[in-house]
């Protein structure tokens, strides 16, 4: 009898892709079906302010839906649909879960432990696009390029900004730092390197690589790291140390007109401390695409500040990022069912 596969995907991560993948990675001999979600044409939940599914962050789904879906499905290939506790004592079958994500936030990991479900996922799928996507966020707001766009778009020729005194600086002459060195931190420093600036690099829990060292990358106190950063860059995860880690006293001892960079997660920063620093001219400028609460909502002070560029949570979005993500997840499946250890389990 084959194996029954429910992959849930989205206009994103695409099912068709999921499919293919699968397929090609496991041969012909598959039972699979498919969901598409209208993510991202319509918002996930968030639980960072309170989730409404047993505290499940970032997922799309009603239970009674993905739970009629997955059926007695075996395997499950997913994006963002959530597996709570209450809905795996309804799924008795299930015995894998694949999530194309860095990390499985919309799983109760608890609950799969306790009901013998592996759960597997699929790091640094998209380390290479939110690296990418951090140097020309870091550019944006250093060089100006929002500000002259912005200006230009209503009318105004800010010739003003050739001006030694408002003019921007280059990375080469920068010190920047790096918040958290997992994959996608560490990308950033190489990437960083062609720039010819001074790069610090802030995570309590690893050590930087012998090229790293060698290449002068300094690995200091997050406390250093402020104080002597001109653009500071996070890359950390979500965790109780480091939830509203960026408030008020880390901004305060962060250098006077430097540049703060999130693409990682909304809930790392005090947006209202954040707007505060940004309003004074403590800080330079700041460049989010991230939030704590998503969407943005239309009165949110933020929106109103001229030195901040905000962008929907688009970093890790590129073409690669899917195919990545795919393939990752169907090298998985093909572990699970040829009875081999996982490579990525949670």
């Amino acid at each position: 009898m084959s194996k029954s596969i429910a992959i849930v995907g989205d206009r994103f991560m695409l099912p068709s892709v999921f499919a293919e993948h699968i397929r090609s990675a496991c041969g012909d001999g598959l039972d699979i079906r498919t969901l598409e979600q209208p993510w991202p044409d319509e918002p996930m939940e968030h639980g960072y302010a309170g989730s409404k599914l047993d505290g499940l962050k970032e997922f799309m789904g009603q239970p009674d839906e993905i739970i009629g879906f997955i059926g007695d499905a075996e395997l499950l290939v997913t994006h963002l649909a959530p597996i709570s506790r209450s809905m795996l004592e309804r799924l008795p079958k299930l015995k894998f879960i694949a999530v194309s994500r860095g990390g499985p936030v919309n799983i109760d990991m608890q609950a799969a432990r306790d009901h013998n479900v592996l759960v597997v996922n699929t790091p640094g799928r998209n380390a290479g696009a939110v690296a990418e996507f951090t140097i020309g966020a870091i550019l944006a707001e250093t060089r100006l390029i929002r500000s002259g766009h912005e200006a230009l778009r209503g009318g105004e020729w800010r010739g003003d900004l050739y001006r030694a005194d408002r003019t921007g600086r280059e990375l080469g002459e920068m010190t920047v730092g790096i918040v958290g060195y997992g994959a996608i931190g560490s990308r950033v420093v190489k990437l960083l390197k062609a720039f010819g600036c001074k790069i610090l690099v802030a995570d309590p829990y690893v050590q930087l690589s012998a090229q790293d060292r060698n290449d002068g990358v300094e690995h200091v106190a997050l406390g250093e790291l402020l104080g002597r950063a001109d653009v500071v860059t996070l890359h950390a995860r979500v965790t109780p140390e480091t939830t509203r880690f960026i408030g008020r006293e880390a901004l305060a001892r962060i250098k006077p007109g430097a540049f703060l960079i999130n693409t990682a997660r909304g809930p790392l920063v005090d947006y209202e401390a954040l707007h505060d620093a940004l309003a004074s001219g403590h800080l330079g400028g700041a460049m989010l695409d991230t939030f704590a609460v998503e969407p943005v909502p239309a009165d949110w002070p933020l929106l109103r500040l001229p030195n901040v560029t905000l962008t929907p949570h688009i970093a890790g979005a590129s073409v690669r990022t899917v195919t990545v993500a795919a393939g990752q997840a169907a090298e998985e499946v093909r572990r699970f069912l040829a009875g081999e250890p996982p490579r990525n389990p949670c």
